[in-house]
This record gives structure tokens, C-alpha cells and sequence, in this order.
């Protein structure tokens, strides 16, 4: 169900990790150059604690960051100001890259909002496959500002990991 609707606004899941990470990511996004991970399975080019502001992230090609949630009636994630550090991490980069645990997803978007997520945060958001713009006659498209394509990859937490 959450694959199916992230598909319908043009995310991508990823349903088995990939084997060697680093690998995967050279092989998907081959031109990118500046790697901002907030994970620490992912080694990358740069982190979201060395941005000296808000706007330092628009050069970004690829973020990787890990969500709490994920909700399987709309495909969206939810991502706080724990896991980003930097806010516009999420939305400056080219492409973004989620790490979800399986057992991260809700059902549907009434259970979503009972998540701590939401009241442990000052900034929450549920994000819903790249962004999108639609006309009047509803055809929307793809990428019409901010990240040009989110990628979920099912990736289990490690034990005892938060």
C-alpha cells in the first residue's frame, strides 16, 4: 500500500537494502558530487552539522536522512528537526534518499498523527514523493520545485538503535 501511493506522486521505494550502500547510491545518482548524510549508515561528503545556515544546503545533490514514520495510505514520511539537523536539507537537495524501518509504518494517516514525532518536535512534516505542482485541468508535474525525486529504502533500524 505506502509503495503504490509514493508511486502515484512519483517517489520510489526500495523494498530490499542494498548490499553496499555507497555502491548503490554511485550507481543511482551518478552525478552527484555532494552527499549530505544524517545517518550514520551512510557515510557521505558532508553533514548536516557542518552547514553554517539555513540557505547552505542549496547545493546539495543527495540528502539521506532516516524517518521515524512512514504512512502507508498516502506514501508520506515524517521527518522533525531530530533527524534533518538542518531543516531545508530535505527540500534544497536534488534528491532525497529516506531510510525507513518497516516496523515505522502506520497504516494510515490517524494513527500517523498519534506519533511522538509530533509532540516531541518543533518542526514536523510529512513529506509525499518529489514536489509537484498542478494546473486547473489536475495534471500535475513532476519536479516543480525542491527535491526532483525522493527515494524510500526499506532499511531496518540496528538493535537498540533510536
Amino acid at each position: 500500500m505506502f509503495t503504490e501511493a509514493l508511486a502515484r506522486l512519483d517517489g520510489q521505494v526500495v523494498s530490499q537494502p542494498p548490499t553496499d550502500i555507497q555502491a548503490w547510491l554511485s550507481a543511482t545518482f551518478p552525478d552527484a558530487r555532494k552527499v549530505c548524510s544524517a545517518v550514520p549508515e551512510v557515510p557521505g561528503t558532508i553533514t548536516p552539522d557542518e552547514f553554517s545556515d539555513w540557505a547552505a544546503p542549496a547545493d546539495v545533490d543527495v540528502t539521506v536522512v532516516r524517518t521515524p514514520l512512514g504512512v502507508a495510505e498516502t506514501g508520506s514520511i515524517l521527518v522533525t528537526e531530530k533527524e534533518l539537523g538542518v531543516n531545508t536539507i530535505a527540500v534544497l537537495a536534488q534528491h532525497l534518499v529516506m531510510l525507513l524501518d518497516p516496523a515505522d509504518l502506520v497504516e494510515n494517516i490517524h494513527l500517523a498523527y498519534r506519533h511522538p514525532g509530533f509532540a516531541d518536535a518543533a518542526y514536523a512534516v510529512l513529506l509525499s514523493g518529489p514536489s509537484g505542482s498542478a494546473d486547473i485541468g489536475g495534471v500535475t508535474v513532476h519536479p516543480a520545485q525542491g527535491v526532483t525525486t525522493m527515494t524510500i529504502v526499506l532499511w531496518p533500524r540496528a538493535e537498540g538503535a533510536k
